[in-house]
């Protein structure tokens, strides 16, 4: 028996005794069986004429047959229990053994009535159950979906890995090789216990490489948000306060071919300098630097002469 908070469309309900006591399940008596179930209502007109039929004698005829029976309810108008599908044979005397039954509200009309489906049960063998909605079923097939895909998910990010030289990847499934194929390998291709060991070497360095490069890339990107909008000239600026020049525009060579020369400021003999040497001269002007005009000499006159006259 179902509890009152269960949902009805999550339950299986049965009775053999009942069934036993009817003589089995058939056609005159599977509305009768149904009605003992929890999906029945009290309250339907399959109710109102069972009991009138059972306590008036010109009535019983009604529950004899199924089509007596549902032919009354057929006159009837308000909520009824029907019949919609009977067990299909598949051979003399054999059947599916399922029987469909629709909760329906019949309303009067000409020259048909209105019919109304609310749900739909089913009884296999002495099991009756109640069908679904389609809104049931497909907010059930969504929740699936979405739970497999969640799941998914978690799996797909598990198998990413990333590395400053691939980018994302995604870590592939080692290769499984036949175990009778194993078997027929050679004794020469066996590796030896030093190589089966050495075997999580490379692996871990592998690990220990792929680590390495996430530190730096994490490094380099803190570098790139905390320097990104700094620039470095192509050509950097070296040498001292008042020296400074580019490094490799030449401009250095270019301000020293436009400077003066250095003055000669060395001297030839002189009384300082050289005293014990008699026949000295008089002091002569340095030489004037490379590439400088030299200053024309004015010519002295002879002492006592006069200027002639034009």
């Amino acid at each position: 028996m179902a509890t009152s908070n269960e949902p009805l469309d999550e339950i299986q309900w049965r009775h053999p005794n009942y069934a036993q006591s009817l003589g089995g399940l058939h056609s005159n008596n599977i509305l009768f069986y149904f009605a003992e179930s929890p999906f029945f209502d009290r309250t339907s007109n399959n109710a109102v004429l069972f009991t009138q039929a059972t306590f008036n004698e010109n009535m019983k005829f009604i529950l004899s047959t199924r089509e007596q029976f549902e032919g009354r309810l057929k006159q009837m108008s308000g909520l009824e229990f029907i019949v919609a599908q009977e067990p299909a044979e598949s051979g003399p005397g054999m059947g599916t053994g399922v029987w469909v039954i629709h909760k329906q509200t019949r309303r009067k009309r000409e020259p048909e009535d209105e019919i109304i489906v609310h749900a739909a049960y089913y009884v296999i063998g002495e099991n009756v159950y109640m069908a679904p909605t389609l809104a049931d079923i497909l907010s059930f097939r969504m929740v699936t979906i979405s739970s497999a895909l969640s799941k998914c998910f978690a799996a797909a990010d598990n198998a990413r890995t990333w590395s400053p030289a691939l980018g994302h990847i995604y870590k592939t499934a080692p290769s499984t090789t036949n175990n009778r194929a194993q078997a027929l390998e050679s004794k020469g291709a066996t590796p030896m216990p030093e190589a089966q060991g050495n075997k999580a070497a490379p692996e871990s360095k592998k690990t220990i490489q792929s680590a390495v490069d996430s530190r730096l890339a994490e490094h380099s990107f803190m570098i790139h948000m905390q320097y990104g909008g700094d620039y470095m000239d192509e050509n950097p600026i070296t040498g001292k306060p008042g020296e400074f020049h580019l490094t490799s525009t030449g401009r250095k060579d270019k301000l020293q071919t436009l400077t003066l020369p250095n003055l000669d400021t060395s001297f030839k003999t002189s009384t300082i300098t050289q005293p014990d040497k008699k026949d000295t001269k008089g002091d002569k002007t340095p030489k004037t630097p490379t590439g400088m005009p030299s200053k024309q000499r004015r010519k002295k006159s002879k002492a006592g002469a006069t200027p002639t006259s034009a």
